[in-house]
């Protein structure tokens, strides 16, 4: 039997006996994993706690593997997903975008757009582009919010969080994006991580800022990519940045291609990386864009240029 085969028969031995006490699994007797790595297993929380101090160090470090292959796997898309109308992936940036609650769905503007020429042209009330629904007013929208937040719906719980961090209610604020954050609300995930940045309502704490970054950007939050990148440079990581901007550059973030593109110029990115991220990029921009979402951004800056010549007529 040769060397290597040697090996797995013992690992395959080990991975049926319990890791502490040495007792194999029988009938009677089931193996449970260890809580943080795949390389042990144990007959009980006794022995998994009498193990700990011969465990712990190899264990610490599987499990930091273990959780690099997930964050450094390329999401198939951003966590926003598709606009459920057009089917064409939702801008990263929000406002390119509008959240609908009476139905809980968020609709690309070229979709709102659409809709809202529909009824004017055909002189139809003003309804939701996705369910039809009358669009609610914001006291409405707020009342609906409410009764969703207390059936735990994540969306809802973000919305109120929203609010009242929008009125400086930090504190209030933390406490819905973090039930929101539970619930599996990748956006949450991120805003938690800015208030630990800035210790609005919490103490700064950089290592649960990172842990909820890092939460977002394995959902797809390319924001969330972006900026554990810039922390992974400011400690000169740069082999870890590099993979962080690449993903993020992949699912069409341009403030990720800029930094990538300054790795490469001082050498921490390679040529063929930096390469084949900015085709990526383009071809994840490409795949946003649609002949009814360039009229929503024309009409909008349009109306942006009105709205600012009117008030330098006024000041005038």
């Amino acid at each position: 039997m040769s060397t290597n085969n040697v090996v797995d028969v013992e690992a395959e031995a080990a991975d049926m006996c319990c890791a502490s006490c040495g007792i194999a699994a029988v009938d009677n007797i089931n193996l449970m994993d260890c809580d943080s790595c795949d390389l042990v297993r144990y007959c009980s929380d006794k022995c998994q706690q009498e193990h700990r101090p011969q465990h712990g160090e190899i264990c610490k470090e599987r499990a930091a593997e273990l959780r690099d292959e997930i964050l450094f796997r390329q999401p198939e898309s951003t966590h926003l997903g598709d606009c459920p109308i057009c089917c064409l992936p939702l801008p990263i940036e929000m406002n390119g975008s509008s959240w609908y609650t009476c139905c809980s769905t968020m609709v690309c503007d070229g979709c709102a757009y659409a809709n809202r020429l529909r009824q004017l042209r055909q002189r139809l009330p003003s309804v939701c582009p996705f369910c039809r629904h009358p669009v609610r007013t914001t006291d409405e929208d707020h009342k609906n919010d409410l009764k969703r937040a207390a059936a735990n719906d994540p969306a809802a719980l973000y919305n109120i969080g929203s609010k009242h961090h929008d009125e400086g209610d930090y504190e209030v604020a933390f406490e819905y994006w973090t039930k929101s954050a539970e619930f599996g609300n990748v956006i949450a995930h991120y805003e938690l991580s800015g208030l630990y940045h800035k210790g609005n309502g919490v103490e700064k704490d950089l290592e649960k800022e990172i842990y909820h970054l890092e939460e977002a950007a394995i959902a797809g939050d390319p924001r969330a990519r972006f900026r554990l990148g810039y922390i992974e440079v400011r400690g000169e990581r740069f082999d870890r940045a590099v993979k962080h901007l690449i993903i993020a550059a992949n699912l069409g973030h341009d403030n990720s291609i800029q930094m990538l593109k300054s790795c490469y110029t001082s050498g921490a990115a390679s040529k063929e990386d930096f390469a084949a991220a900015l085709r990526a990029h383009q071809a994840a921009v490409d795949a946003t864009k649609s002949p009814q979402r360039d009229a929503a951004e024309a009409l909008k800056k349009f109306r942006h240029r009105s709205s600012k010549r009117l008030v330098e007529m006024l000041e005038y």
